[in-house]
């Protein structure tokens, strides 16, 4: 089944607010992907380059402690956004992202963003600024679970 984009994205947090006219822009930049169940959508530590939006299917989000366990980090579903933090700089994976189910999603790639960055300064701000938002809430979101760890740690 065919997803679509202009419906997956404005599923999507990071797309609030964004007009038809701002919806069809990124819709025009994304592509469709596929990933079977079990296979990874991107693994921790290799270089970062796109933005995936989950538009059908689950996505188990690990990464491995200094032991070099694989730790479950929790999952994604429709609408929500991995690895945004590409579009804003180059970097490493932070975790390995792999398909619990058949997994749908749609891709921006960097390199697609840089170039629409150009064309549509106003619309890419504005995906921005959803961008940092989202990642503030997720921050907010896991502040106390960073407050039981880091009590655990220091044995306070």
């Amino acid at each position: 089944m065919a997803l679509s984009p202009e419906t997956t994205l404005k599923a999507c947090p990071l797309f609030k607010g964004f007009t038809d006219t701002g919806i069809q822009i990124f819709a025009a930049a994304a592509v469709s992907r596929a990933f079977p169940k079990g296979t990874a959508l991107f693994s921790e530590g290799k270089a970062g380059d796109s933005l995936l939006i989950v538009g059908e299917g689950t996505v188990r989000l690990s990464a491995r402690n200094p032991g070099g366990e694989d730790v479950s980090l929790g999952e994604v579903t429709v609408g929500e956004p991995l690895g945004e933090l590409a579009l804003v700089q180059k970097g490493e994976r932070l975790c390995t992202a792999t398909a619990s189910t058949d997994v749908l999603a749609l891709e921006i790639r960097a390199a697609d963003f840089q170039k629409l960055l150009a064309q549509k300064p106003q619309a890419c701000i504005k995906l921005l600024m959803g961008i940092v938002s989202h990642f503030g809430a997720k921050a907010r979101d896991n502040r106390d679970m960073l407050r039981t760890l880091v009590a655990r740690s220091t044995g306070a």
